[in-house]
């Protein structure tokens, strides 16, 4: 255990001056206190102190709505509120921006509240947290994401390649033979794991691939309005969603342009969120457990914080059939 004097140590300063800054006292400088956090941090300090006088994890989202019944993020949230509160712990939920991360190191985040584990939901490729988490000696548990060579650091999510492969299979025995894909951009590691998964289950299963199936974009409508008739100029008869969102929106669109679902199209969403059982029609989906992935997040953090260095947790994604998947066109 990393203790108050190794860290006036490697500093150079006084162990009293360290406590303090460790405790937020008055009497230290803003700077002489974020070199100690950081410092702190660095070595895997525990603050005895603030760890001891409660019970604290953190739930950290970016970029993930959560607030309502409704929203992706929200059984996520209840899911390891339910498993973690009857356990005694204090859960605090936390939005935060690229914008914080930058100028706030997460170890020092975490030794500032007193949290003793957390878990990550919604981070992209792009934040800065994402290199901290390389190396840092916090448990902590990443949503659609990976560390690897990292014991302090575990992953849960549903298996994709699983998903999609159920998805293509389903397409297939329809009759689709040109089948196509439209996601957001490739800067996540859970759209990489997608698309790698849509690539691999068309090779699995003979189909060809053609970059001119697949369309990329930030933006969800303007996505779809751009994509969806170019798929269909080349003879696509069946898209795969990265997620239900853009599903929906593919189904704003092609009501628009008179394109009938799933006679001239069928389409696969990717969430089973509460809503895709009430479009017009029905949305075919692959199903993530998001209680289930919930519950999965804090059983991790157990294991990490009873110093067990586990890897990945994977639940299963199921094709959950519903009437936005036809026959393919015969004309």
């Amino acid at each position: 255990m990393i203790t108050i004097s190794d860290i006036a140590a490697k500093l150079g300063i006084s162990k009293s001056t360290v406590s303090k800054a460790l405790n937020n006292a008055t009497d230290i400088s803003v700077s002489m206190r974020k070199r100690v956090l950081e410092t702190a941090a660095e070595m895997g300090y525990i603050n005895k102190k603030l760890s001891g006088a409660e019970k604290k994890l953190c739930i950290l989202i970016e970029n993930m709505d959560f607030e309502t019944p409704n929203q992706f993020g929200h059984d996520i949230v209840e899911g390891f509120r339910q498993m973690a509160e009857t356990d005694g712990w204090l859960v605090e939920v936390v939005p935060l921006t690229m914008e914080f991360q930058r100028l706030t190191p997460y170890g020092v985040f975490m030794l500032d509240h007193g949290y003793q584990a957390a878990f990550i939901l919604g981070f992209s490729l792009l934040d800065s947290w994402m290199q901290e988490f390389k190396h840092t000696q916090i448990p902590t548990v990443l949503y659609d994401n990976y560390i690897k060579n990292n014991p302090y650091v575990a992953s849960v999510g549903c298996d994709n390649q699983e998903g999609v492969e159920l998805a293509v299979k389903h397409l297939i025995e329809l009759g689709h033979r040109k089948i196509g894909l439209i996601s957001g951009p490739l800067d996540s590691y859970i759209l990489k794991a997608r698309y790698h998964a849509y690539l691999s289950a068309l090779k699995k299963y003979g189909l060809e691939i053609n970059e001119d199936y697949v369309g990329l974009g930030y933006f969800v409508a303007e996505s779809t309005r751009a994509y969806i008739p170019k798929l269909l100029n080349h003879g696509v008869t069946a898209i795969l969603f990265s997620h239900d969102v853009r599903a929906f929106s593919a189904m704003t669109e092609c009501s628009d342009r008179g394109i009938q679902i799933p006679r001239d199209l069928s389409i696969i969403g990717f969430d089973d969120l509460p809503m895709t059982a009430y479009t017009m029609p029905p949305l075919t989906t692959i199903r993530q457990d998001r209680h289930g992935l919930g519950r999965c997040g804090y059983f991790a953090i157990t294991c990490l914080l009873g110093g067990l260095p586990i890897g990945s947790i994977l639940l299963r994604a199921p094709l959950i059939v519903r009437d936005s998947t036809g026959p393919a066109p015969t004309d």
